[in-house]
């Protein structure tokens, strides 16, 4: 019988051979291609620096494997922008519905330095997962929101979380019917800031995690709206390798036959490490996540 240990993923799980600054992913098996896709934000880490350049103008990048473990890079998602020039992606949230599969992520037009421009969360279609369809600017509670999390809460009902960071950058949510006409529904965890919302069932309960930058914290809820905020954040501090220098940051839970795989971010060098370059590098790390009582754990 394997135990916890026995299940852990290489490390690092994937580095982006461009930028070295994979983050943000998300994992979807493709159905036609029989083998699993990862999306992520290839951020510019590599990149010259002035003020927050490189954490902009970042593609959307594309990793595929067989056995998720051995992740080959593929390039990057073209033809998404929706006006001229140099633009900004982030944060994909991928998944399939009645055949067609929908990404939703999040957008800010060029190659901001400063932290100050709108942010808006696009939705596009796609029957292959590499070739899009712009369908809209979801209009939301702010000017200012991204990192969009999808999940049908009941047949038929769809429920979008995302940070707004006009308000404190707490966990707001939207509800679609069709997954094209979204309504606010308004704030839902309001206890700290964060972002990068996902949201899983596992173990027969309903589960939240956020980045709120102190590791992953964990929310258990019984309806998908209310939540309880577990006592332990995930993932805090660095890991053993050598490439899991930091805490972990923006996850994507993929569950299959009742077992979830936990997929995240660290910088591949310490928060305090004086090289600013070697600071900026990221790398995507994956583990097996557990549900016990109402907790999440998780072995790194």
């Amino acid at each position: 019988m394997e135990t916890k240990m026995e299940k852990g993923f290489p490390a690092p799980l994937f580095r982006d051979p461009i930028f070295d600054g994979a983050s943000d992913p998300t994992v979807i098996w493709n159905k036609k291609e029989a083998c699993y896709y990862m999306f992520y934000t290839q951020r510019r880490s590599t990149s010259v620096q002035v003020g927050f350049s490189s954490i902009h103008g970042s593609k959307i990048g594309v990793a595929t494997s067989t056995d998720k473990k051995g992740w080959l890079y593929r390039g990057t998602l073209e033809n998404l922008d929706i006006e001229h020039g140099h633009n900004t992606f982030w944060a994909p949230e991928i998944f399939e519905a009645n055949g067609t599969y929908h990404m939703y992520v999040s957008y800010i037009t060029g190659i901001p330095t400063t932290w100050e421009y709108p942010r808006h969360i696009l939705h596009y279609t796609s029957e292959n997962l590499w070739d899009w369809t712009y369908q809209s600017t979801l209009q939301l509670s702010s000017e200012r929101v991204i990192d969009a999390c999808v999940y049908e809460v009941c047949p038929g009902v769809y429920k979008m979380w995302y940070k707004d960071e006009n308000h404190d950058s707490h966990i707001y949510a939207a509800q679609s019917t069709d997954l094209y006409q979204w309504e606010v529904v308004g704030e839902e965890i309001s206890d700290c800031s964060q972002e990068g919302p996902n949201v899983f069932e596992l173990g027969g309960k309903k589960w939240m995690i956020c980045d709120c930058w102190k590791g992953l914290s964990a929310y258990v809820s019984d309806d998908f709206t209310n939540w309880k905020r577990c006592p332990c954040n995930l993932l805090v501090g660095p890991g053993k390798d050598p490439s899991d220098q930091t805490n972990g940051h923006h996850a994507d839970i993929l569950v299959e036959n009742g077992e979830a795989e936990i997929y995240y971010f660290t910088g591949q060098y310490p928060e305090d490490c004086a090289d600013v370059g070697l600071r900026a590098l990221t790398a995507v790390q994956g583990c097996m996540l557990y549900a016990e009582d109402d907790k999440l754990c998780c072995v790194r």
